[in-house]
């Protein structure tokens, strides 16, 4: 099922979308906007912050629309990135919202991270084979190369006509199944590596509380049962103590985790580390660190 992409080093160009409307210049949103209109593809940005996105014009030669309907204006797609689905549903819907602008035919891709529940809601609301679901996966710095992973999901037909844009924004890029099942992956993945970073969190603090040596304890972890991905990000900013929200916020994490277990629950199913890791990101959130990295779940154990 995964399709293959192209690299960074040879940016592909959009081959049936050349007009993008661009919502949400955040984090990954920035750096993905950018990597569109450094392949050639004509953008109009909006963003909540209107500095921000006259900012990005004018950086990157793109044009800052005031509202989502304007964006929206002429494009071939419709793009959004953006924190939750009421976030989606504005834009969309909402005063001066996309959906009514768009032309006919116009596609529109969602690659925020939200409940699939609510994916397939947004989708009943839009043209039949108009809209694809894409969260991704990765940090800011495979977001400035273009090569995030990228959940597609959605009719195939659809799918296909976005896949031009995913090959500038992405690596790993995968068909998931129908609407929601992207999502509902990417929720999976998010919660695997939320449980991944709470339990990282405990041994780092077991280890400064025993006095082990930090960079002895990285190394031997390292090479060891417990070596991970999220080791190699977040141990050594745990040890340090350093939460800036370089990678993803801590108060995003949460709701991808209460996003996983709400559809669990709807399944008839029990999710116990999840529900364990939920209680130490919403003590760290209630702290008053969901505006730091998720590495800051550290906080719950003060």
């Amino acid at each position: 099922m995964e399709t293959p992409s192209g690299t960074q080093s040879a940016r592909p160009s959009a081959r049936r979308v050349h007009r993008i409307g661009f919502v949400g210049l955040g984090i990954m949103g920035g750096p993905m906007a950018r990597n569109l209109r450094e392949a050639g593809l004509e953008l109009s940005v909006y963003t909540r912050t209107r500095e921000k996105a006259e900012r990005f014009a004018a950086e990157h030669g793109a044009r800052a629309a005031a509202t989502p309907a304007e964006a929206a204006q002429g494009a071939d797609a419709f793009i959004t990135m953006v924190p939750d689905a009421p976030q989606v549903e504005e834009v969309l819907f909402g005063d001066a919202g996309a959906a009514a602008a768009l032309p006919e035919g116009a596609l529109v891709v969602d690659m925020s991270t939200i409940s699939p529940t609510s994916s397939r809601a947004i989708g009943e609301r839009l043209a039949p084979g108009d809209f694809v679901e894409a969260p991704v996966s990765g940090s800011k710095p495979k977001a400035e190369d273009g090569t995030l992973t990228i959940f597609g999901a959605g009719e195939r037909a659809a799918f296909e006509r976005a896949l031009p844009l995913f090959e500038v924004v992405g690596e790993r890029i995968v068909h998931v199944g129908p609407l929601g099942h992207g999502q509902m992956a990417k929720l999976l993945t998010n919660t695997m590596g939320a449980v991944n970073a709470a339990v990282l969190a405990e041994a780092v603090r077991t280890a400064k509380a025993t006095g082990l040596d930090e960079d002895a304890f990285l190394e031997v972890a390292a090479g060891s049962a417990g070596a991970s991905g999220m080791l190699n990000l977040k141990g050594r900013p745990m040890f340090e103590e350093r939460f800036e929200p370089a990678l993803f916020k801590l108060e995003h994490m949460l709701k991808d985790i209460r996003h996983t277990l709400d559809e669990a629950r709807a399944l008839g199913i029990e999710l116990r580390l999840p529900s364990l890791a939920e209680s130490l990101y919403a003590r760290a959130a209630e702290s008053g660190h969901a505006e730091e990295d998720f590495a800051a779940v550290y906080r719950a154990l003060d």
